[in-house]
């Protein structure tokens, strides 16, 4: 992170937040204030299964209000996902969209939500979307801790034709509330806590040292990067303690903050070929990649690892070596929640390595990266982690 110089800042991160344990009860009076009266859940099976998604139907009901429901949203949501729920979403009609889940269930549900603004379009027609007409309001209901997807107008999906990531939004598709409730987090296995715990880290780090860094997004990655180094080990130790669970939802949520003011970096960069070559989960593969890149960047990212550093209380080193450090923390923090990975154990294979850093070379957030790297310097970076 270098020197601001700024002449002009014209920012509004902000969506409506409503935080707090059992503000799910809120959530149909939030649907009233949208102006409408009927809700659209899009939601996973795994919720489904879980009853949180009938303890939701049921908040609804005990208010009367009409409400469909589409399910289908995979792990790493696709393209067929999107418009499967779309579908369903035109035929239910006019609604807000409520989005329950994790990331990947907030990412389609955005997607959905243009598309239903947009009756001739497909989810395969991201690139020229932005441009679009405006989709359903939105309430945002995350069930983890970690995407911090509730604070932006995109999503991120697989081209199921292309099997590339590609970036799907509008501005009319930030959510509009942000209903964050560390309730629905209580029974969060400890593995998806991991998994989405380590990804609210990487959004803080990768905020701090991005090229798009500033005062503002600075602040909010510095607070997240505090919340999340604490509490993210006592919350994966004990998924039942509520503190915990509060202190690691509202640090995740000012690490979405962050990342949608200043952009991510390498890590994403890689985790998304990751994902997109494997289906590793999204946190699992930024992990796997998180302690190689930090040494990759760390001469163009000093001051921002000093930073993370600080936040994570570290004591001053006394060879004033603030980049180990921050470092050492990040590796001692994802060996205590046991979510690192070598690659070959996440079913990458020698002739996909090339492919992977193809594709994270052609990622639009490596492009934010403090370093940026060459095809090779990342073909490096994956030999390290394998």
């Amino acid at each position: 992170m270098g020197d601001f110089t700024i002449s002009k800042l014209s920012i509004d991160p902000l969506c409506r937040i409503e935080f707090g344990p059992g503000r799910i009860e809120d959530l149909p009076d939030l649907v009233s204030s949208l102006g409408m009266h009927r809700a659209f859940v899009v939601t996973d099976r795994g919720l489904r299964a879980a009853g949180i998604v009938d303890d939701v139907i049921k908040v609804l009901d005990a208010e009367g209000m009409e409400h469909g429901v589409y399910d289908g949203v995979g792990a790493n949501p696709s393209t067929t996902n999107v418009d499967e729920g779309a579908a369903q979403a035109r035929v239910f009609g006019p609604a807000v969209i409520v989005a329950l889940g994790g990331g990947s269930v907030l990412d389609a549900a955005k997607g959905i939500s243009l598309l239903v603004g947009n009756s001739d379009a497909a989810a395969a027609d991201a690139d020229v979307l932005w441009e679009a007409l405006d989709g359903l309001p939105l309430i945002a209901v995350p069930t983890t801790s970690g995407t911090g997807a509730e604070t932006n107008g995109f999503g991120v999906i697989e081209d199921t034709a292309t099997r590339r990531k590609v970036y799907i939004g509008h501005p009319s598709v930030k959510p509009r509330i942000a209903l964050l409730d560390p309730e629905l987090t209580l029974g969060l296995p400890a593995r998806i806590t991991a998994a989405t715990g380590i990804d609210a880290l990487v959004h803080g780090i990768e905020s701090l040292a991005s090229r798009g860094a500033n005062p503002l997004s600075v602040a909010y990655a510095t607070q997240a990067v505090a919340m999340v180094g604490r509490w993210l080990p006592v919350a994966h130790r004990d998924g039942s303690d509520l503190e915990a669970r509060s202190q690691l939802m509202l640090g995740a949520h000012l690490a979405g903050q962050a990342l949608t003011l200043s952009g991510l970096g390498l890590v994403h960069g890689i985790g998304h070929a990751l994902t997109a070559h494997t289906g590793t989960p999204h946190g699992v593969a930024l992990a796997a990649v998180l302690e190689e890149v930090l040494r990759f960047s760390a001469p163009a990212a000093q001051d921002a690892y000093e930073q993370t550093a600080r936040a994570l209380r570290l004591d001053p080193p006394a060879d004033g070596d603030w980049t180990r450090a921050a470092i050492d923390a990040v590796r001692e923090i994802s060996h205590t929640i046991g979510v690192r990975q070598p690659l070959r154990e996440l079913g990458v294979r020698p002739e996909m390595l090339r492919p992977i850093a193809s594709g994270a070379l052609a990622d639009a957030v490596t492009r934010n990266a403090p370093r940026r790297p060459t095809e090779e310097q990342i073909l490096e970076i994956l030999d390290a982690a394998y």
